[in-house]
């Protein structure tokens, strides 16, 4: 058990990985056109909301301070609406050079609110993201009241295929991993680890944990703004009563990538490899034909497993057994 958890605490991604392995073999064998190569961008654009999300979803919790933005699937959902029912139909603001700078200051200013209530008016962070949840929700139904469906031959669809050489979900991948290791260049990855790690200590060497904190809140909203153009490029419709879709998937890839609730540690790297774990899961229980009603139970299973995992991972070993060792 002690090795166990040493390579826990070393390798907080393990969990992930190896679930990850073993329900990308499982869906192979299942359904082995999924591993095709001619299905490997239909597959990447399905992915992409589930990491994008993940992603959105992990600066706030490393910031540490129980930082759970649990606003991040409803942003990302209603960024999408937004795209889909107000700026594909507009004749000014239909270009994806207006679109998505649009998209993505949504998104920011949604987290810099969010930010702003958990680290200036120490409000707790979930009772904040869920009073922005409810607005989010009333926003999406004020744009959209019935679904409704995106112009045909907008940019969007381009997302799913190629654009510009490149297959277009990896654009969509690819951005937050390029942010994240530009960040990792510079004070500001250092401090937000930080932070999460111990504020106090933090502000003693001269951090300023707010405005590090505002940030966190603040970087994952211009993700899920990523993520909203992912689902609009995939759903192309804009459809109010999807707006909680994403919130437990959010939450569940981050916890299951080894990113623990405390702060301080974790990456990018862990939520990608949680997506990746319920995106297998949810594509391997649709490929043996289990009812839709039966993935939230194994979201919230996987979901404590990644929490007991984690939990032991960080548990220190009574003072004797610490001795002996």
């Amino acid at each position: 058990m002690d090795e166990f958890r040493r390579q826990l605490r070393a390798r907080s991604y393990l969990f992930a990985l190896v679930l990850t392995v073993g329900l990308l073999i499982a869906n192979i064998i299942a359904l082995p056109a999924f591993g095709a190569p001619h299905n490997w961008t239909a597959n990447l654009s399905l992915f992409a909301p589930f990491m994008l999300v993940a992603c959105a979803s992990t600066p706030a919790v490393i910031s540490g301070g129980g930082g759970l933005d649990i606003s991040i699937g409803p942003l990302a959902t209603c960024i999408s609406i937004f795209i889909v029912a107000k700026l594909l139909p507009s004749s000014t603001f239909h270009s994806p050079f207006l679109a998505v700078p649009i998209a993505l200051l949504f998104g920011a200013g949604v987290g810099f609110t969010n930010g702003f209530l958990v680290a200036v008016l120490r409000f707790e962070p979930v009772i904040a993201t869920l009073c922005m949840l409810f607005v989010l929700t009333g926003v999406a139904l004020e744009i959209t009241p019935e679904a409704g469906g995106a112009p045909a031959g907008n940019w969007t669809t381009a997302l799913t295929g190629h654009t510009l050489g490149v297959v277009g979900p990896l654009l969509m991948i690819a951005a937050p991993i390029v942010v994240w290791w530009a960040l990792g260049r510079t004070p500001l990855l250092r401090h937000l680890y930080g932070v999460g790690a111990n504020d106090a200590a933090a502000f003693s060497a001269g951090v300023n944990v707010t405005a590090v904190r505002i940030f966190a809140y603040t970087l994952g909203g211009v993700f899920a703004g990523v993520a909203g153009i992912a689902l609009a490029a995939i759903l192309q419709a804009a459809d109010a009563t999807l707006i909680g879709s994403y919130t437990l998937i959010a939450i569940a890839a981050v916890v299951l990538g080894g990113t623990p609730i405390g702060g301080g540690r974790g990456g990018l790297l862990n939520s990608i490899l949680g997506a990746s774990t319920i995106f297998l899961l949810q594509n391997f229980l649709t490929s043996i034909h289990v009812s839709a009603n039966w993935q939230q139970p194994a979201y919230g299973a996987m979901l404590l497993a990644g929490v007991i995992l984690g939990s032991l991972a960080l548990r220190q070993r009574p003072p004797k057994a610490r001795a002996a060792a």
